[in-house]
């Protein structure tokens, strides 16, 4: 487990919290997390439009019940600050054969995506703090759930 010192916390903002949402199919699942990084001004509605390429090209399916939807490299223009967003979607969503029930929404200016990629995967890929997340109810714990290691549990 490498903690790399000063590993910033994910820019997850409250607001972009959902625990009980519900998704007709796949496109409608990213369609909500693209209208919830908009909320919370992160991108523009073009945003949106550029996940839905993105998992036309690559589904951003990674394990353990988890979606990371997120635009393309040309898609960058469209976002206005670095935000994540997490839908948890307890009834599941059919994901291309595959159940997901947290879809974790990236927007990121430049080369930013690829580390809250890399930090999600880090956090997400640990079958315990997965399960935590697919359970979730709270907003307050879903936050910190996401937050890098070292960060958790200052009590």
């Amino acid at each position: 487990m490498a903690d790399r010192a000063g590993t910033a916390p994910l820019p997850l903002d409250p607001r972009a919290v959902r625990t009980a949402a519900t998704a007709a199919d796949v496109e409608d699942a990213i369609r909500q997390c693209g209208a919830v990084l908009q909320e919370v001004g992160a991108v523009d509605g073009s945003y949106i439009e550029a996940m839905l390429e993105r998992e036309r090209s690559i589904s951003t399916y990674v394990g353990e019940g988890v979606a990371i939807p997120h635009g393309t490299l040309t898609s960058k223009e469209a976002v206005r600050h670095d935000a994540v967003c997490v839908l948890r979607f307890p009834e599941g969503v059919d994901w291309h054969g595959e159940r997901v029930t947290v879809c974790v929404g990236i927007a990121a200016r430049g080369d930013g995506h690829l580390r809250l990629l890399s930090q999600l995967a880090q956090i997400l890929l640990d079958p315990d703090r997965a399960a935590a997340l697919r359970a979730a109810t709270e907003v307050d714990e879903v936050i910190h759930l996401l937050q890098p290691d070292g960060e958790e549990d200052s009590e």
